[in-house]
């Protein structure tokens, strides 16, 4: 009878992991969480030290492979930020902070224009607001504080005028 031999298992030395290699599983463990644009992903792998070469393949490997789609993340955003209440203009601004311009974010932008009616929005929001202004007793301050706050919402100034003077009077 031979001689057991305890055999050894085969392992097989791991390559050491290339910069752009982590810059991909940072970029995909990002992208798990919820969807970013092709500026975020850049930018917080920017943060991390990566250097610019392996950013630009993560980047590109990831839209390669639809984990990153500037498109699909706009359409999810326009219709977070319509939920809470948000107007165009300021959807439109929310939109550049996350590096999504152009022309084809413009598209998706106008195309929700027309599915999605602005002035139910702001009217909804505005029926919000005027409960917490009740108290208020001077029309004018009230007015002003409306006006502001729907503004800053990012509502059509002509929406706002309208919604006031319908609300107000």
């Amino acid at each position: 009878m031979p001689a057991d031999r305890s055999r050894k298992p085969v392992t097989r030395k791991q390559k050491p992991e290339t910069g752009s290699q982590q810059a991909m599983n940072t970029a995909v463990r990002l992208l798990t969480r919820r969807d970013h644009t092709r500026y975020e992903v850049r930018q917080k792998l920017k943060q991390r030290g990566f250097s610019a070469g392996a950013i630009r393949a993560a980047v590109t490997e990831c839209e390669r492979l639809n984990y990153i789609d500037d498109e699909r993340t706009a359409r999810i955003y326009i219709g977070q930020l319509v939920r809470r209440g948000f107007g165009f203009r300021r959807i439109a601004a929310e939109l550049k902070k996350k590096g999504l311009q152009g022309k084809r974010i413009e598209d998706i932008l106008k195309q929700q224009q027309v599915e999605i009616d602005e002035r139910e929005i702001a009217r909804r929001v505005l029926q919000k607001k005027i409960k917490s202004l009740e108290r208020e007793a001077d029309r004018k301050k009230k007015r002003d504080k409306l006006y502001r706050f729907l503004d800053y919402r990012g509502f059509n100034r002509s929406i706002i005028s309208e919604l006031i003077r319908e609300f107000i009077n």
